[in-house]
């Protein structure tokens, strides 16, 4: 799967367990009702998070933002708030799940289904608030390495 390029995000929830976790195995599903997927780990403490709160937010990583990327993976991060303390970002008018500052776009999403995906979860959630940023470029993984959509 190194060789298939993704889009990074970085989910959070809100609430008594406020958590964020980078991401890129993300996807939109349905127009009508707005209907986006996410996948995670069954051993992931965003999945008891997402699982408690049955809400998360999006937020769509532009290409400047890989430093964001890369923290919201280090586990020696701190856990709950305090993991957002050094973190620009304001919580979701509808899930109060942080929403990172500069990126993309942002979605905040109400839990509707959750399916087993082997060792993973598949969560899928109903969009109930949605914003964009700048026009900037996505960042990408692709390869096991962060990239841009910039044209070279």
């Amino acid at each position: 799967m190194r060789r298939f390029a993704t889009g990074i995000t970085v989910l959070t929830t809100g609430g008594e367990r406020c958590h964020g976790m980078t991401a890129n195995a993300f996807s939109s599903v349905s127009l009508d009702p707005p209907l986006v997927l996410c996948c995670v780990a069954r051993t992931a403490f965003m999945h008891d998070a997402i699982t408690a709160v049955r809400s998360f937010a999006v937020s769509i990583l532009s290409d400047d933002q890989e430093h964001l990327a890369r923290y919201f993976t280090d586990r020696r991060r701190p856990r709950g708030p305090a993991q957002f303390d050094e973190v620009d970002c304001r919580p979701g008018p509808y899930t109060s799940a942080p929403l990172l500052s500069g990126c993309l776009a942002w979605l905040e999403c109400k839990l509707t289904e959750a399916y087993d995906g082997g060792d993973h979860s598949i969560f899928v959630g109903e969009v109930v608030g949605s914003s964009w940023g700048s026009d900037r470029q996505a960042l990408l993984f692709f390869a096991g390495g962060f990239h841009s959509t910039a044209a070279r």
